[in-house]
């Protein structure tokens, strides 16, 4: 596929500088893009190449000011980094609306419905009394169970498993790999020491424009439903567990954990490997440092905490100043607590000061 310009300016509502009719047929990053292929510049880091890349098209920032003549023709738009972004999401869907049709071996319920220009990968399990929306793309090797909905225009990649009843709304996004709707980890300790399994009869509820990451995984409900809300953004290898609510335009970078019934509310940022014990509440825009462990609820919205346990960031900058003082601090006791010694040691020999 190629592109002009002056297309690729309509689609961004963007302002061109340089040749319109000039045409690319692929992306490049801008410190190695070649002729024939479009590139943008949104981090200052990556400036100097912008002057020395080959790139046919770049995408800058409409109030970018050149300090110097640059080869590619350039596309002004209000954020270069959304709008690249806007580009590739568009590439993408044309990619991939050629997929139609059923590959075979797959086995679909005869209960099951599927809407139009839907796909499904070869070796696909759909069960009993699933709805699959308009033009979603089901990769191979995904299972369905019975009574989930999926609704249109998603995005599940291959070795999906969706447990049933849980439900999947409009333009999601579950990349390779992941698992929605296990059992939660209920159960009831007993008098013999040994453990009862409590039932998990609820479900999970991923609503609208939820991405999801690879090998992550979402427990159903003991009963209702673990929420992901719409927006939200998970990365890969995360553990949702039963209950738990994630608000709106949350995201939640890898290996994070976050335990039963805690309620986690919208714009939270939560880093790479943090953790979050059961039945607490994130407030609203909350910000939780990487392999932070949070042990109780945060109840002012836009806080930040980091550590672990986790404890407000300003606090924690503060002990670590003190703590790196620590071996200056230990000489100067030492020479004080001498002093205190020989002043004590003159007093009881009667020495006169």
């Amino acid at each position: 596929m190629q592109f002009t310009a002056a297309q690729i300016s309509i689609l961004l509502n963007g302002r061109i500088e340089g040749n319109a009719d000039v045409t690319v047929s692929s992306f490049g990053k801008i410190e190695e893009a070649q002729e024939g292929q479009l590139t943008f510049l949104a981090n200052p880091k990556y400036e100097d190449f912008l002057y020395s890349t080959q790139a046919s098209i770049a995408i800058v920032n409409e109030n970018y000011e050149l300090r110097d003549p640059v080869k590619p023709t350039l596309i002004r738009v209000p954020d270069a980094y959304t709008g690249f972004a806007q580009l590739l999401g568009k590439y993408q869907e044309m990619a991939t609306q050629k997929m139609k049709g059923i590959q075979q071996p797959s086995y679909i319920a005869s209960s099951a419905k599927l809407e139009e220009d839907v796909f499904v990968g070869a070796f696909s399990y759909i069960g009993e009394n699933v709805q699959v929306g308009k033009n979603t793309k089901i990769f191979p090797n995904t299972f369905l169970g019975d009574n989930v909905v999926i609704g249109d225009d998603c995005l599940i990649h291959p070795g999906v498993k969706i447990y049933h009843d849980c439900v999947v709304q409009n333009r999601v996004i579950i990349h390779a790999g992941t698992i929605i709707g296990s059992d939660g980890f209920g159960f009831a300790p007993q008098a013999d020491g040994s453990f009862k399994k409590v039932p998990q009869i609820g479900n999970v509820l991923v609503e609208n424009d939820v991405e999801i990451g690879a090998n992550t995984t979402i427990d159903r409900a003991t009963m209702g439903s673990t929420c992901i809300k719409a927006g939200a953004k998970l990365d890969n290898l995360i553990q949702i567990a039963h209950n738990v609510e994630v608000g709106e335009s949350t995201v939640i970078a890898a290996q994070v954990g976050i335990s039963g019934s805690t309620k986690v509310g919208k714009n939270v940022m939560i880093g790479g490997q943090a953790g979050i014990v059961g039945h607490i509440q994130i407030a609203d825009g909350s910000r939780i440092n990487a392999q932070s462990g949070v042990s109780k609820s945060m109840k002012e919205p836009y806080g930040t905490v980091t550590g672990s346990p986790a404890a407000d960031y300003s606090s924690v900058l503060r002990s670590q100043a003190v703590f790196r003082n620590l071996p200056e601090m230990e000489k100067r006791i030492y020479e004080l607590e001498k002093i205190v010694r020989q002043l004590m040691a003159e007093k009881m020999n009667g020495v006169p000061r």
